[in-house]
């Protein structure tokens, strides 16, 4: 979600170049260590904290959303966490939605995170599923790290999933997913050790990264991060919505899941984790230029 339009297209041939040769180790066994299941009728806030606003920039995306926490945009109702985004006049803007976040509350260091997801479609809808780094707040964007564990926007026919890290400047790279029906809920998961980030919908792979010892000056991908829901609307990426995009639109989330490695350490301290490293493989994939920046 935080973004700037630069493709280092060099620095992925190299990171390519490196990778090592296939090996294939024991597939990791695991274990649920943190969830929200959205089973209550209000938001855990030991688990969340929405943001409110609109930013920097509109998030430094020019985006047209006012974030808020009212029961109008964010919700626990139904076995789901609804947020929904609404045409109507709050804050100077001409949109309202919502934004979550687990920072200073759960934060984690490789894992399975998962999320089962139904996602609106509509020209300027921008719902995302997302991570970053959790010491954005002394170092910035991009050095803190990005994972986008699923992002869609507008009424593409399949989702992205994109890092984002700093390179002597930033960089990304990313892929799409096959096409999906949204009419229906999906599962997508993200599995993270120290050699690679493996992006998922629905237990099908579809994009990876190959991060071990910082390769390509990835650091950034062995610290702690936390995790992030919203529903954006507008903005430099998806372009603004037209007559024809519905409003009010809700994504739902039925649950929430961060498992680690049964082989692996236990909790560090606050919901940190980590697991041992598990398969090595070979990285493939092209640059994901997706334009905008997101704070």
């Amino acid at each position: 979600m935080l973004r700037k339009g630069i493709c280092a297209v060099i620095l992925f041939s190299l990171l390519v170049v490196l990778l090592p040769v296939n090996t294939t180790n024991a597939a990791p066994n695991w274990n649920l260590v943190w969830s929200d299941e959205f089973n209550g009728t209000s938001l855990n806030r030991a688990n969340w904290t929405p943001e409110i606003g609109t930013g920097s920039g509109g998030w430094g995306n020019n985006e047209l959303q006012y974030y808020t926490d009212r029961a109008q945009n964010v919700q626990v109702t139904g076995g789901n966490l609804v947020i929904t985004a609404q045409k109507e006049s709050y804050g100077g803007m001409n949109y309202t939605s919502a934004r979550i976040k687990t920072q200073d509350l759960k934060t984690f260091t490789y894992g399975k995170v998962e999320a089962r997801i139904k996602l609106p479609s509509g020209q300027g809808l921008w719902p995302a599923f997302w991570m970053l780094g959790s010491n954005i707040t002394s170092v910035g964007w991009p050095k803190s790290g990005e994972i986008d564990i699923m992002e869609r926007v507008n009424n593409n026919p399949y989702v992205n999933g994109t890092v984002h890290w700093d390179a002597g400047g930033h960089a990304e790279y990313g892929r799409v997913s096959g096409n999906l029906d949204f009419s229906q809920f999906h599962v997508y998961s993200m599995e993270w050790d120290s050699k690679y980030i493996r992006w998922f919908v629905d237990g099908v792979q579809f994009n990876e990264f190959y991060i071990e010892n910082g390769t390509g000056n990835t650091e950034e991908f062995q610290r702690p991060f936390f995790i992030l829901l919203n529903l954006a609307v507008g903005g430099n990426w998806p372009g603004s919505p037209n007559n024809a995009t519905p409003f009010p639109s809700q994504m739902l989330v039925d649950y929430v899941r961060v498992y680690q490695d049964n082989g692996a350490s236990n909790v560090i301290s606050d919901g940190i984790y980590t697991i041992a490293a598990k398969a090595s493989g070979e990285g493939n994939g092209c640059c994901g230029c997706i334009h905008g920046k997101r704070s």
